[in-house]
């Protein structure tokens, strides 16, 4: 039992690292929780538009996090070997592709926004919402959500840089005033209290871009006031240029993690939309269920992150059997734990629909979605723990394969056959789609104990 449970100063060291990733995560989807309560207590047609929007922004913001995930590899190993100079060179990275993919994202859904929400529309059967409704308010909402991208990639810039040094606090406190502007402004917008209009789905969208531009501006004006502690910062901007040896190695290792956080979120999107053929109770129940869901994993997304950082800085330093320890006791604990919240999440299922204002048929099928989602959340710790393992040692083809090609391959092929001649309720296709992720374990299992990915890519830089 050693090998797979740390002493006191290792826990308290996860927790200071995890801890203010999980409050920042917890009030930020505590928050979408309520956002998306307050959405349906408007409508059910407001709340599906809006589900299928966020469905279509997932894709860029997946695309952005995988954008990160290369260079961000490198900012870990080279503060852990103490270099700032590789630090300020992999910042740099980071800002040029996010800002690409951000041109790149607002020109796609701004251009072909309509044919992206009507696919969601198109094979649906008989349903008690309006389709076009549903689009009405999902192309209001979209419309205003595009102005916040700029900002949340910036912002996802300098916050994975600073968690990536051990700074995870400042982070945490920009997310906390972010959630309190947000959700403060959705009351305002939504309901027009205090005299301000009653906008809706608008004010939703108007709410989550506001509180996106403090949120960066809090993280960026820390960043350059405490050049004494995050050293990289110092003379970040005195030069854009970043080594073309360096650069290319960055882009090697990080293309397959953009390439899989894309393909993967375009696949998640694309389940959804084989979901959405059994009616859009489906994508409502579905929206709901993703909601709570999100509010329970967020020890196994912290849980990843420190992988990402504390056994990133151990292989950066060298420190290879030390990295192999760290990580065999995190990802015990990830499991461990989600298992303990997937137990309390089942029991409470049926309470959560309730808070909404929505026909007892999403009800039942999001408390369906629910419970699946709440018994899978074992499953789904080991997969982002055995992910995140592989990605800091520098795996980046393996992970791609392991995630995006086996939802590509696996997963999307099997939920359109299955929704396209069977009569299974959406409930049981879709428990059996999550239930795939089983061969994922099995997968990730085999190639972590192989030790495939104890590296140091920095020695020598």
């Amino acid at each position: 039992m050693h090998k797979f449970i740390g002493d006191r100063n290792f826990y308290r060291k996860v927790l200071t690292v995890a801890v203010p990733i999980m409050i920042q995560n917890g009030i930020s989807n505590f928050v979408s929780l309520l956002d998306n309560i307050m959405i349906g207590r408007v409508g059910t047609e407001q709340m599906s538009g809006v589900g299928i929007v966020n469905q279509l922004l997932f894709v860029l913001y997946l695309a952005l996090f995988g954008a990160m995930a290369g260079p961000g590899i490198y900012t870990a190993q080279f503060y852990g070997k103490g270099d700032h100079n590789g630090v300020r060179h992999a910042f740099r990275f980071k800002l040029y592709i996010g800002l690409i993919i951000v041109a790149v994202g607002i020109t796609v859904l701004f251009l072909h926004g309509d044919p992206l929400l009507r696919l969601y529309l198109s094979d649906v059967v008989d349903s008690e919402q309006s389709p076009e409704l549903v689009m009405q308010f999902g192309r209001e909402y979209l419309a205003i959500m595009l102005v916040g991208l700029v900002p949340f990639a910036l912002e996802e810039v300098y916050a994975s840089t600073l968690r990536e040094c051990g700074e995870t606090r400042v982070p945490m406190v920009a997310g906390l005033v972010a959630v309190g502007v947000n959700l403060a402004l959705n009351y305002v917008l939504i309901f027009g209290k205090f005299g301000a209009p009653k906008l809706g789905v608008a004010g939703a969208a108007y709410a989550t871009v506001i509180s996106r531009f403090v949120q960066a501006g809090i993280v960026i004006f820390w960043t350059h006031l405490n050049t004494l502690r995050m050293k990289f910062a110092s003379g970040l901007y005195r030069s854009l240029r970043i080594p073309i040896n360096l650069a290319w190695k960055i882009a090697v290792k990080g293309f397959p993690l953009m390439s899989n956080e894309i393909l993967w979120s375009v696949g998640m999107a694309a389940l959804n939309q084989r979901y959405s053929s059994r009616g859009l109770d489906a994508v409502a129940g579905i929206n709901i269920a993703s909601t709570i869901t999100n509010l329970f994993n967020i020890v196994f997304i912290a849980m990843g992150s420190a992988v990402a950082i504390m056994v990133g800085q151990q292989l950066g330093a060298g420190e290879l059997e030390e990295a192999k320890d760290t990580d065999t006791k995190l990802i015990a604990f990830s499991v461990v734990s989600s298992a303990v919240l997937g137990a309390i999440l089942f029991l409470l299922a049926p309470l959560f629909p309730e808070l909404y204002d929505t026909t007892q048929s999403v009800k039942t099928l999001a408390t369906g979605f629910i419970r699946v989602g709440s018994a899978c959340m074992p499953i789904y710790a080991f997969m982002h723990a055995t992910y995140f393992t592989l990605r800091t040692g520098g795996k980046t083809f393996i992970t791609f394969l392991f995630d995006s090609v086996f939802l590509w391959c696996i997963c999307v092929p099997v939920a359109f056959v299955l929704s396209k001649y069977t009569n299974l309720p959406v409930v049981q296709l879709y428990l059996l789609i999550q239930s795939l992720d089983l061969i994922k374990c099995a997968i990730g299992f085999a190639l972590v104990k192989k030790g495939v990915w104890v590296q140091n890519l920095v020695k020598g830089e």
